[in-house]
């Protein structure tokens, strides 16, 4: 039995333009790592059920890189999203309206090879960095 973890963010902006910010390509590789030091410089997503999505993550100094995908279960348009990630994880993300701004709220099995404290953590700066992007774009 995996460990679920919960991370969230209020972000100052409409469910319409984070939704589009979430999922469109040429914003993803705006907002789509966890620390300065790396970068997304290359990004995919065909959402739908079925699809997938992939992004490039990458050590801005070239000593480090990965490949992230996942296959969508679920599609909501403005409120939810459900993927698999290839290594057969499931993440569920929900986008609540909260007078004008939105939540968004994510769910995610955690892998077995970091600490879950780890993976949070990761998970949120990531998911920081987004409000910070949409919120400043």
């Amino acid at each position: 039995m995996s460990t679920k973890v919960n991370i969230e963010a209020t972000i100052s902006a409409p469910v319409a333009k984070v939704w589009d910010f979430w999922n469109k390509p040429e914003h993803i590789t705006k907002w789509n790592f966890a620390h300065e030091s790396w970068h997304c410089p290359s990004a995919k997503n065909d959402l739908k059920v079925g699809g997938k999505l992939q992004s490039r993550m990458e050590a801005k100094d070239g000593s480090f890189g990965f490949d992230f995908e996942g296959t969508y279960n679920e599609v909501v348009d403005q409120k939810r999203i459900v993927y698999t990630i290839a290594d057969g994880r499931r993440v569920e993300t929900d986008f609540t309206d909260v007078g004008g701004k939105t939540k968004i709220a994510t769910i995610f099995e955690a892998e077995s090879q970091n600490p879950v404290e780890m993976q949070q953590g990761g998970w949120q700066a990531i998911l920081d960095n987004f409000k910070k992007y949409a919120e400043a774009n």
